[in-house]
């Protein structure tokens, strides 16, 4: 397993994260198992935004054992109200709820306070500037959260969050279908017909990466196999099938992105998920899929992928295409982005211009062109 620094929150997390939120559909003992089978394979982070008392139970009692190796996502703001789940702000009921997910997750704290599913504004508004958020904030001074983030599925939220420079991590909704899909209020419309197809990431979402990456803001991703439709090409935006290893690369590629939180029913779709760290290239390969996809047309676009791969001057292209579109975007290069940037062993001001890169693009990048335009950003 792969760990990635979760941001500034410092936290070394697996690349493969657990979500949680398919446990109630089992039998505890079962669930326990699931979760253990998960940490033995270098899982460390769980998601639990779950409000029911069986899902709680099931991750507290599997972790038990070494509390202190595992990383939780406890949301703030789930609330069970007669045997059915309730996303409210109302502290009547957001107290004692965390009070329940800090008793039965156990270890006295929860390593990131999540502030629940933020999707519209006029939620934001409610969140921020009500009793609610010094509630949140209060529990961190205490030590019983250890760090702040939040859950969105809106870009334009994300990014409000990310700019409180107090909101360490988001968990986010990524995948290559919601990534060419502009920002919605309502999740209900993201699953929704892509009717007139998709034809590169929507600006917003770019920007969104962007300035994580700027501020140091670590994402974890939910809905990264878009509720599994991506795998089929009858119900795929594209029209045509990703993998589960492929839709797990995509959202490792994304800019500030440090683990995927994939949910699981048995140990065998751990054990896939798990399998992506000894994946090869081709496995891994969601570039080719987009580009030939009967309802994708974009051209020109960088995703990351790393086709353009290998280089004979060794420049790991793709990461200096990431870093020219995360600074390119701004009018001064972020300090961050920079040093980044300079850390690379090879820059893009090495490149020889072959352009057998560009040969093997699927997106028919100019990427010598790009190449140069860095070069003359970054000054090396």
């Amino acid at each position: 397993m792969n760990y990635r620094r979760l941001g500034k929150t410092g936290l070394n997390v697996s690349e493969i994260g657990f979500g949680g939120e398919w446990l109630e559909r089992h039998p505890e003992e079962d669930g326990i198992a699931l979760i253990r089978h998960a940490g033995e394979l270098g899982i460390n982070i769980i998601d639990c935004w779950m409000a029911d008392p069986k899902s709680r139970d099931i991750i507290g009692r599997a972790i038990a054992p070494n509390r202190d190796k595992w990383f939780v996502q406890g949301h703030i703001g789930s609330t069970w109200q007669d045997g059915q789940y309730v996303r409210t702000r109302d502290m009547k009921f957001v107290k004692p709820a965390f009070e329940d997910l800090l008793a039965r997750i156990g270890g006295g704290y929860i390593d990131l306070g999540m502030i629940h599913y933020v999707d519209s504004i006029e939620d934001w508004d409610t969140c921020m500037n009500t009793e609610y958020i010094d509630y949140v904030k209060e529990l961190r001074e205490q030590g019983l959260i250890r760090h702040i983030g939040l859950s969105t599925h809106n870009p334009r939220i994300a990014k409000m969050a990310v700019e409180t420079g107090w909101i360490e991590m988001i968990l986010f909704s990524i995948n290559p279908a919601f990534d060419m899909k502009p920002a919605s209020d309502n999740l209900d419309t993201l699953f929704g017909e892509y009717e007139q197809g998709l034809s590169g990431i929507d600006p917003e979402r770019a920007e969104l990466y962007r300035l994580c990456e700027e501020r140091d803001v670590g994402i974890t991703v939910m809905k990264g196999f878009f509720g599994g439709a991506l795998f089929d090409p009858k119900r795929s935006p594209f029209g045509a099938a990703f993998t589960p290893c492929q839709c797990i690369h995509y959202a490792l590629t994304r800019p500030s992105v440090s683990s995927i939180l994939c949910g699981y029913d048995t140990a065998e779709q751990v054990d896939e998920a798990v399998s992506y760290e000894t994946a090869t290239d081709e496995e891994k390969d969601y570039a080719t899929v987009i580009a030939s996809a009967p309802l994708h047309a974009s051209r020109g676009q960088c995703t990351y992928c790393g086709h353009c791969s290998p280089c004979p001057m060794e420049i790991d292209i793709a990461m200096v295409n990431k870093f020219y579109d995360l600074a390119a975007a701004q009018p001064e290069v972020p300090e961050s982005v920079r040093a980044h940037y300079a850390s690379l062993e090879h820059t893009a001001s090495e490149c020889i211009g072959c352009r057998g890169c560009e040969e093997r693009c699927p997106f028919e990048v100019p990427v010598a062109e790009r190449m140069e335009k860095t070069a003359a950003l970054f000054g090396m």
